[in-house]
């Protein structure tokens, strides 16, 4: 199998950093580039929480969310990208398996690395991966998360 292009989807969880060892590890085994993937949730298609926020509110809450975003992604590639041959970082907007599954085929991604589930996860497999490995046109491997061992009392 040719790698030419990987696709890290990312939420900035722990959990999903969990998948960087691999992403690694195959890029440096295939050459291939990273394309990190991190998706802003729109809030314009949410119902109203606390009242009612203007167009101009949502769109500066927008504006904010994707400069964190982008900031986030910036610190990320410094911090681990150091040794891929080249990696692109893209955010968008919308659903995360729907937008996972269309970077999937706009940039012709050979290989989808992910975590099983975000942090915020209670179960082994969450519902973006589940969507992302039932409707994929390419390979994923989702990336287990270790259990939090629980202390005694």
């Amino acid at each position: 199998m040719k790698v030419n292009k990987i696709l890290w989807p990312t939420d900035f969880s722990n959990s999903a950093e969990s998948a960087l060892p691999y992403i690694q590890s195959l890029t440096e085994k295939y050459g291939a580039d990273i394309h990190v993937l991190h998706v802003v949730e729109d809030i314009a298609h949410h119902e109203s929480w606390y009242g009612e926020f203007g167009k101009k509110r949502v769109e500066e809450l927008m504006e904010w969310t994707h400069r964190k975003a982008k900031k986030h992604l910036e610190q990320i590639c410094e911090k681990y990208m150091d040794g891929c041959p080249l990696y692109f970082r893209h955010i968008a907007v919308g659903d995360p398996a729907q937008e996972i599954l269309k970077m999937i085929d706009t940039e012709k991604v050979d290989l989808v690395v992910m975590a099983s589930h975000g942090e915020k996860g209670n179960f082994r497999f969450g519902s973006v991966a589940e969507k992302v490995v039932k409707n994929s046109p390419v390979p994923v491997t989702t990336i287990p998360i270790a259990s939090k061992k629980s202390g005694g009392s």
